[in-house]
């Protein structure tokens, strides 16, 4: 499904084939987190994954070009099985809010990126439209690839 692009703002949704408990946990359990977060191709080391509000959440994303990306974050707002909101403060400030809606059988993610500043912007969104749909591909695999064990 495409990114809609709004005003400062980039939507993704994606439909699992999971219960929402196993959804939501991808996103909160740093180990899994790990291994698909960012566009195809990056790998993560996680330096502070503090989850509540409030918290920080800071890692290094390794292109697959060799480069280094720091990233610094902080919690915002944990309801569990339901929304997680996190502020990035590091290169361009935005809002990430993540919802997680139970449907039959299924859970539909909601992934709103919103930048403060309309600069940052429009710089970052030719990429990162479709770096977050990467991103929801790459959830999706993890999900498909742990889908009949216990949970981690």
């Amino acid at each position: 499904m495409a990114a809609i692009i709004g005003d400062n703002e980039i939507i993704s949704s994606r439909e699992f084939h999971l219960p929402r408990e196993r959804v939501f946990e991808a996103w909160t359990n740093p180990d899994q987190l790990a291994r698909w977060w960012g566009p195809n191709g990056f790998t993560n080391t996680f330096h502070e994954f503090d989850l509540r509000p409030g918290g920080a959440w800071r890692y290094v994303m390794h292109g697959p070009d060799g480069v280094d990306y720091p990233n610094i974050c902080v919690f915002e707002e944990i309801v569990a099985l339901e929304r997680i909101v996190l502020r990035h403060l590091s290169g361009h400030e935005f809002l990430v809010t993540a919802t997680f809606e139970e449907l039959d059988g299924g859970t539909k993610v909601v992934f709103r990126q919103l930048f403060m500043k309309t600069e940052e912007f429009e710089e970052a969104k030719s990429y990162c439209a479709e770096g977050n749909e990467q991103n929801l591909d790459r959830l999706e695999a993890l999900l498909e690839q742990i889908k009949g064990r216990p949970s981690e």
